[in-house]
C-alpha cells in the first residue's frame, strides 16, 4: 500500500480548522483499505523532527500561514515528495491577496476594484460599502465589511490584528450572490450558490451557523462562465492539484474573482468535497482524487 502522511494543524489562525480537516481526511483515506495512511500534527512552521521516510505522497491538510503559503511546499521539493495542491510559488502568490490581484489584472480576469491602505489609514479611499481583508490569511479571519464610515476604524483593527504586516487590502463590496468552483487537475466541480442570513459570508457563517445554504448553481450559461473563469484564474496563478476559486455575481450577471485557495478544507461545512459528492463521488473518492493529482515542483 502507498504511503501517505496527512499534515495538519501548524502555527495559523486556522489551526482547529486544519485538524478537522487532516482527522477528516485520514479516517477518508483509511476507509478505502488502499493506503497506509498516518495524520501529522505539526507544531511549528518547520519539517524539523518530522519523519517522513518511506512517505509516497503527501496530503496537504493545513490552512493559512506556512502551510499553504509555499513554505511546507517548499520543503516537500526539496524532499522530492510528491503533494497535494500547488506548488511553491503558485501557493506563495495564492496566499498573497494582493499579489493575487495584480495577476488576475495583468490577465483581463475580472476582480473588485481595490486598493491598499496602512493600518494606521484614518479614512476608506473607495465609496462604501468595501471589504477590509488582511492580505494573507484565510477562512475569512480579520475580513470585516464596511457599510458606514464609523465602521473603518474598528475593520482596520481586525484585519491588523489577524497578521503582523502594516498593508491591508481594501476592495469594492460587489452586490449579488456569492459562488464558488472547486478545480482538480484542471477539470471544474458543479458551482455552489453561498446564501446567507444577513447576505456576509465571514467566519461564523463558514464554520458556526447552521442556517448558512450551499444550493448549487442552476443556471447553466453562468456556471459555464463561472468554470471558464476558475480555470483561467488558476492558470493566471499557476495552480495545479486542487484549488477553489470564489466569486462575486452581480444581479446583472458580471463575475468577479474574489480570491483562489489553494488549500480548501474538508471539515462538514466544507465546499469543495461537497461539489466533489454532486459529481458522484463520495467524500472519501474526493480525497483520492485529490491525492492522484500529487506532485512537487520538477525544476
Amino acid at each position: 500500500m502507498e504511503k501517505i502522511f496527512v499534515l495538519m494543524g501548524g502555527c495559523s489562525n486556522e489551526r482547529e480548522v486544519s485538524l478537522s480537516s487532516g482527522r477528516n481526511v485520514v479516517e477518508a483515506l483509511k476507509s478505502l483499505g488502499k493506503y497506509d495512511v498516518t495524520g501529522v500534527d505539526l507544531k511549528s512552521d518547520s519539517l524539523e523532527g518530522v519523519d517522513l521516510s518511506g512517505a509516497d505522497k503527501v496530503y496537504i491538510a493545513l490552512h493559512g500561514g506556512w502551510g499553504e503559503s509555499g513554505g511546507i511546499q517548499a520543503e516537500l521539493n526539496k524532499l522530492r515528495i510528491p503533494y497535494t495542491g500547488p506548488g511553491a510559488e503558485a501557493s506563495r502568490i495564492a496566499m498573497d491577496k494582493i499579489a493575487t490581484k495584480k495577476l488576475l489584472d495583468a490577465r483581463g480576469i475580472p476582480t473588485a476594484p481595490w486598493t491598499v491602505v496602512r493600518t494606521d489609514c484614518e479614512t476608506c479611499p473607495l465609496p462604501l460599502p468595501v471589504v477590509v481583508k488582511p492580505p494573507a490569511d484565510g477562512s475569512s479571519v480579520g475580513i470585516s465589511k464596511v457599510s458606514q464610515a464609523s465602521e473603518w476604524a474598528r475593520a482596520l483593527e481586525s484585519a491588523r490584528a489577524a497578521q503582523s504586516g502594516e498593508d491591508i487590502l481594501v476592495e469594492s463590496f460587489i452586490p449579488g450572490i456569492e459562488t464558488t468552483v472547486g478545480v482538480i487537475g484542471g477539470q471544474t466541480l458543479p458551482v455552489i450558490e453561498i446564501v446567507t442570513k444577513h447576505g456576509w459570508y465571514g467566519y461564523e457563517e463558514k464554520y458556526l451557523s447552521d442556517e448558512t445554504r450551499y444550493p448549487f448553481l442552476e443556471d447553466a450559461t453562468l456556471c459555464a462562465k463561472l468554470q471558464q473563469l476558475a480555470l483561467a484564474a488558476c492558470e493566471a496563478i499557476g495552480c495545479r492539484g486542487v484549488t477553489r476559486v470564489d466569486f462575486r455575481v452581480t444581479p446583472a450577471g458580471e463575475c468577479y474573482v474574489l480570491e483562489l485557495n489553494t488549500s480548501p478544507g474538508f471539515t462538514s461545512h466544507s465546499l469543495v468535497p461537497k461539489a466533489g459528492m454532486q459529481t458522484g463521488l463520495t467524500f472519501a473518492e474526493v480525497c483520492e482524487k485529490i491525492l492522484q493529482k500529487a506532485d512537487y515542483d520538477h525544476e
